[in-house]
């Protein structure tokens, strides 16, 4: 039986890096592999998209969409999701859930600006919930089991 300190690989199995430019004898000597001349034979190349001059591809391709840079990062957290982590005990009943509870739970992640709240799911327990931003039927489903939800103002920076 080997030892742990005994082990090493078969020969063969890792190739060393081969040293290019070290003379004609090595192979690999002079033009060190690239061929003779041009942009490609030089340092501090980059052809990634370069298409000789002509427009390349990704340019004359017409563009869509539109990324709203004003846009809110929410993490959205679904009311059945809440149930299992409550049903797991990753959630007490009796404190007020919000960001950092949902997210030691595992439950929101990412998040920038807050939680979300959705309604996918049955809720059956009574909680009181501090959040970002909660659906119609997220809110009514945790009023009518008795629970609160309160909303947390969002910060309006002045233009």
């Amino acid at each position: 039986m080997t030892k742990l300190n005994e082990l090493s690989d078969n020969y063969g199995a890792r190739k060393g890096r081969m040293r290019v430019g070290r003379g004609i004898g090595s192979g690999k000597g002079k033009t060190a592999g690239r061929g003779q001349k041009g942009a490609k034979a030089r340092s501090g190349v980059s052809v990634n998209g370069f298409e000789g001059g002509q427009m390349p591809l990704h340019m004359r391709l017409p563009k869509r969409g539109f990324n709203n840079i004003f846009a809110k990062d929410y993490a959205h957290v679904n009311l059945g999701m809440i149930q299992k982590a409550i049903d797991a005990g990753k959630l007490a009943t009796d404190a007020v859930i919000d960001h950092a509870a949902l997210k030691a739970a595992g439950l929101a992640r990412g998040g920038k600006d807050g939680v979300r709240l959705l309604a996918k799911g049955e809720l059956t327990e009574k909680v009181s919930f501090k959040v970002a931003g909660v659906s119609k039927g997220a809110a009514a489903a945790v009023e009518k089991l008795g629970g609160t939800v309160e909303v947390l103002a969002t910060k309006v920076e002045a233009a």
